[in-house]
């Protein structure tokens, strides 16, 4: 086979298929060679085209092949793909700038980077022990931190597992929210709800020993296990038990940040502020892996006369921060946040239609273009179509009837997660969101009984 000539479907998914190891639970599983890809779509080598409505792993924030980017990597490559972490680069310097003054440069003044969002938190796990002395992680059962060690240990759901072999040590989980799941009533039983957790979370903190506490680390808006909502008051309140114990918070942006939930970062919906925000995924839109920790005056101050114990060959990637430049641009110019508030409006308004609508439907939520819905077998009751932690070949074969029919997104458990691109228009949705409708029908007429 000739390196420099074109291969076909067939010639890619064999060479994927011999060659290539598969994560999680992909492996052996057939694949779907891609060919290209632009704005909302994607195209397989036979021409089929497909809706991304996941954003792929909500991360293409901006759309496929996006100019603004792509240019500003041409540009880029054509003086230096990459400098080394010890040397200061336009591009590096530029977007920490307008990473502190997204997230509010009145309490945040510095920037760590490195290669994703795993790296991301396990950098902020190392600077919060070196910060306060302590040991102990706090992160909740309801998570998903990265699959590295500190990472993987931080992550709540199954996927901890793998980590936890010879593991690491310190980590501690706790029961966040799942009102929906906990037979709360969202915009009813909040207090009730907020107030029953943080009671059980201050509780777990005095057992655990409070002065051993080094960081609570949580995902802003639960992503990966179902776009999970926390109740009004939560964040503040976790905030607050932070502050009493001299514990560092850190919120996860890494999935919901960079205008996903309609805010830069979707903790600037809650009435508080973390001590370090971690990021990836959107801050490149995907196009070059990056991602970063993001570090209020007291986290940067105590690095001003402590040894950072923390480095990478590819910290502040010289393309990569290119693209970042350019994408987070491309949000403040383009008033994406705007945008996505009112693309939520449509999205939301036909997600509650369809929770009405459909018996396999328990609950939708949604905050700007994050949404999920949760597919139970019992509506009466809350019986989630799949047990937690039970395989079944329900959601994948629902996962499977979309992806048919040109409506590609992921799913978790028993979430359908509908994550599209946040340059997606009005026209779009509306072309895109019945096929969701004609599945649903399809799932009542098949797994309810």
């Amino acid at each position: 086979m000739s390196e420099d000539k074109a291969l076909t479907g067939k010639e890619v998914e064999t060479l994927h298929e011999k060659y290539v190891m598969q994560p999680w639970a992909l492996q052996g599983k057939k694949v779907l060679p891609v060919q290209k890809a632009e704005g909302i779509y994607f195209w397989d080598y036979d021409g089929k085209k497909y809706a991304d409505m996941s954003s792929l792993l909500v991360c293409t924030n901006l759309g496929h092949s996006n100019t603004a980017i792509t240019e500003a990597m041409k540009k880029q490559m054509e003086s230096m793909c990459f400098m080394a972490p010890a040397y200061a680069t336009e591009s590096k310097s530029k977007l920490a700038k307008l990473l502190v003054e997204a997230a509010g440069a009145d309490t945040y003044s510095r920037v760590f980077f490195c290669n994703g969002g795993a790296d991301s938190n396990e950098n902020a796990i190392k600077m919060a022990r070196m910060v306060t002395g302590r040991t102990k992680i706090f992160s909740a059962y309801l998570s998903y931190h990265g699959a590295t060690l500190g990472a993987g240990n931080a992550s709540g759901d199954w996927r901890r597992f793998a980590a936890e072999i010879g593991g690491a040590n310190g980590f501690v989980h706790f029961m966040n929210p799942h009102m929906y799941q906990d037979g709360y009533t969202r915009g009813v039983d909040d207090e009730a709800c907020t107030a029953y957790f943080l009671k059980a979370l201050d509780k777990q903190m005095h057992f655990e020993g409070t002065d051993h506490i080094a960081a609570v680390i949580m995902e802003s808006i639960v992503g990966a296990n179902g776009v999970i909502l926390p109740p009004a008051g939560y964040m503040e309140g976790v905030r607050k038990l932070c502050d009493k114990y001299g514990i560092l918070m850190i919120c996860d942006e890494v999935m919901a940040g960079f205008c996903r939930t309609g805010k830069m970062f979707a903790w600037q919906n809650f009435d508080m502020k973390p001590d370090m925000i971690t990021f990836a995924k959107g801050v490149t839109c995907g196009y070059v892996p990056l991602g970063g920790v993001i570090v209020n005056n007291k986290v940067a101050d105590y690095f001003k006369d402590h040894v950072l114990q923390c480095g990478l060959t590819y910290s502040g990637h010289t393309l990569a921060c290119a693209a970042g430049v350019a994408a987070v641009t491309y949000y403040e110019d383009h008033h994406i946040c705007e945008h996505v508030k009112k693309m939520e409006t449509v999205l939301s308004t036909f997600l509650n239609k369809m929770a009405a609508m459909h018996a396999c439907v328990g609950e939708a939520r949604c905050i700007g273009l994050f949404s999920a819905l949760e597919i139970v077998k019992d509506k009466e009751k809350r019986i989630p179509m799949t047990a937690y932690g039970v395989k079944s070949p329900i959601m994948p074969a629902i996962m499977a009837e979309l992806k048919k029919r040109g409506f590609s997104t992921f799913g978790r458990e028993n979430n359908i997660n509908i994550c599209p691109p946040l340059s997606i228009t009005e026209e779009e949705l509306k072309e895109y969101l019945p096929i969701l409708d004609d599945v649903l029908t399809w799932v009542d007429a098949t797994y309810i009984k």
